[in-house]
């Protein structure tokens, strides 16, 4: 019977996925659950959702637990074989309003700010150490469990226990899964989905769909290339910054327009406001869907539970089929988020890469991909540095590399002075409190 650990368990819609699909997965329907979080009143909604699923779908042959705050979080990960990390350090409030309003006022807009720009950076910093103690816990009391990784920044927060802890770990993201056939429903291509194959690489939220074939092996490109360049033309649509991507680069990547938009210098620029409508850019996306959850979480936890009906289907995340690989020896390809040891060869050594990985019986078997287009490496390399230095400042603890992280921020540099990097830097350390209070 194998033990899943589920740390942030307070997210319920992802742990009710997660383990949803767990229920429904023959080698860990009779697992010991382990739900884990430091709010105790989302910790039981999260508890009694699960628990309906496992009677509905799984005959409760699951046994859940739940574990809450620091006190219990060694009993929660005791001798678990599978740690998933699902947690978010400050939260919408304080840590996220000023993650986004500090910077606008600086003149910074950000759409996302979870992964890269200076609202990637603070979260990635004040994530950091909670992570490394929950891992040190990890060492002492299971440390053969496979830690697996959905918590953003992803590269940053994977990429620095990778380096400097001895677990297991793999970071998962959920864009991979959806990024072909994302890109043919879009663009009218449907008939092309069945028998499709494809070979994704680079890195977490800017993988690049390298090959695209249909089941002839007939490659898709040129009439992608085609039909993105029209769309984009002729009408207002919610992809236009990766389309755009397509047309300039010449490959599409992984995650969304909403988050690339914030990637690099090329749309939001105050010197050409007109960019946000032209490329239909949701400026201060993520506070609104945060205060969305929020406000309407009570109606959305009913309609969830539906008076204790509540099922599920597995679904297209990782999680599960990694664990039933692992189990059952049964190998599986994912797309996973691994310390980059020679698979892509033009990017360094110590970036944190996604590449296609196998899995089995054995664990976690990353592949070689070789080198990517000069121009594709380029952009990644343009986040990596951001990635590289803002691990360096939490191992440092060094304010200085704080503002290194932030002065080769694409978005950042190129529209802030050094000054003012510097200047809202401080104060955002500063009005993050506790949750910085090692940074000097």
């Amino acid at each position: 019977m194998a033990k899943i650990t589920f740390l942030g368990a307070g997210s319920t819609v992802f742990a009710r996925n997660v383990l949803g699909d767990c229920m429904c997965t023959p080698s860990l329907q009779d697992a010991e659950i382990a739900l884990y979080d430091i709010d105790p009143k989302r910790l039981e909604e999260s508890e009694v959702i699960l628990q309906a699923i496992n009677k509905n779908v799984n005959s409760s042959r699951a046994k859940i637990y739940t574990y809450l705050g620091e006190d219990q979080r060694k009993d929660a990960l005791k001798d678990a074989d599978f740690v998933i990390n699902a947690i978010q350090v400050g939260g919408y409030d304080p840590c996220t309003i000023i993650d986004f309003e500090i910077p606008k006022r600086y003149g910074l807009r950000q759409t996302i700010a979870d992964t890269l720009g200076i609202g990637g950076i603070m979260r990635g910093l004040r994530t950091i150490p909670v992570m490394l103690d929950i891992v040190r816990d990890m060492e002492e009391v299971c440390p053969d469990t496979l830690f697996i990784n959905y918590t953003n920044p992803m590269s940053i927060l994977t990429g620095y226990i990778q380096k400097y802890t001895k677990i297991k770990t793999i970071g998962l993201c959920h864009s991979v899964q959806i990024c072909s056939s994302d890109l043919l429903k879009g663009l009218g291509m449907e008939d092309k989905l069945e028998g499709r194959s494809e070979l994704i690489a680079g890195i977490n939220h800017m993988a690049w769909l390298l090959e695209i074939r249909d089941k002839d092996g007939n490659d898709l490109y040129p009439e992608i290339k085609r039909r993105a360049l029209l769309k984009n033309q002729n009408e207002k649509h919610h992809d236009m910054v990766r389309y755009e991507y397509i047309k300039h680069l010449g490959y599409y990547c992984t995650e969304s327009s909403e988050h690339n938009a914030e990637y690099n210098p090329f749309f939001i620029k105050s010197n050409y406001p007109e960019l946000i409508d032209d490329f239909n850019i949701p400026l201060d996306e993520y506070p609104r869907r945060c205060i969305a959850q929020i406000e309407g979480w009570e109606n959305e936890k009913n309609n969830i539970l539906q008076d204790g009906k509540i099922s599920h289907k597995r679904s297209n995340e990782y999680a599960s089929y990694i664990m039933e690989a692992v189990l059952t020896n049964k190998p599986i390809k994912i797309g996973g988020n691994v310390l980059n040891t020679g698979l892509i060869e033009n990017l360094p050594y110590d970036a944190c890469v996604e590449v296609p990985c196998l899995v089995d019986g054995q664990g976690i078997h990353p592949c070689y991909v070789g080198r990517l287009p000069v121009q594709l490496a380029a952009m990644n390399m343009t986040n990596i540095n951001v990635h590289l230095l803002t691990i360096e400042a939490a191992r440092t603890k060094k304010r200085e590399n704080i503002y290194q992280a932030a002065m080769l921020d694409p978005h950042t540099a190129a529209e802030l002075s050094i000054d003012d990097i510097v200047k809202m830097c401080d104060e955002m350390i500063e009005a993050h409190g506790v949750y910085m209070k090692d940074y000097v």
